[in-house]
């Protein structure tokens, strides 16, 4: 869902400035699949995030994992020109991103078995009962992102509102081409990976006693 909102003069100029270099063109399904040995200059790992928000953690990531390339799809346009922002302050060469529905560039620009890890952090919960067939993790998506896994690559989601929590887990558990990775004296939630930053929303959620699951699968 693309959603409105106000880019300010600092986003404007990263998409300026910088946006040419990590923003790459949606191509549907006429330019063929994305090459990321030749998108990023480099052989390496590559790690999908879908709905990277206003950026924070995927800089911090991608600061602290250098040696992986992060293919970052995100449809809101502050979101979009945040992330472009940090790339810049911080000199990130790792990140590319695509604005445009992630759905989409999974079917048409992703190659079978081609990632190494898959992020979705925090997804929208959509908190109604009526509402809860909006919320991203839902079957047919699982089944595509686990096709698009090597062997051994995760999928890693995390979110604080404990009724999709059980969701993701329930959804992740029935696909076939996954497997849990956590120990299963924890109920399946995985420990937060060192890779994923704590937010400033997620530290005020737990001084207020809230919960964050981390639930993590891997290709078998």
């Amino acid at each position: 869902m693309r959603r409105a909102g106000r880019t300010t003069v600092g986003q404007a100029k990263a998409f300026a400035d910088v946006g040419p270099l990590f923003l790459l063109p949606y191509t549907g399904n006429t330019h063929g699949l994305i090459n990321f040995d030749a998108t990023f200059g480099r052989i390496a790992p590559t790690v999908l995030e879908i709905g990277f928000g206003m950026g924070e953690s995927t800089a911090h990531i991608a600061q602290a994992m250098p040696g992986t390339n992060f293919l970052c799809c995100e449809v809101h346009t502050p979101g979009v020109g945040a992330l472009l922002k940090r790339i810049d302050a911080q000199g990130l060469a790792n990140i590319r991103i695509v604005q445009h529905d992630a759905v989409e560039v999974i079917d048409h620009m992703l190659p079978l078995a081609g990632l190494d890890g898959v992020h979705i952090f925090f997804p929208d919960p959509w908190h109604k009962k009526k509402h809860n067939k909006r919320r991203l993790i839902q079957p047919p998506l699982v089944a595509r992102l686990a096709a698009r896994l090597k062997p051994g690559g995760y999928l890693h989601c995390a979110t604080d509102w404990q009724p999709y929590a059980e969701q993701i887990l329930e959804v992740l558990s029935a696909e076939p081409l996954l497997k849990n990775s956590a120990d299963a004296a924890t109920d399946g939630y995985a420990t937060k990976p060192d890779y994923r930053p704590l937010t400033k929303f997620e530290n005020r959620g737990i001084k207020l006693g809230h919960g964050v699951w981390d639930i993590v699968f891997s290709r078998a």
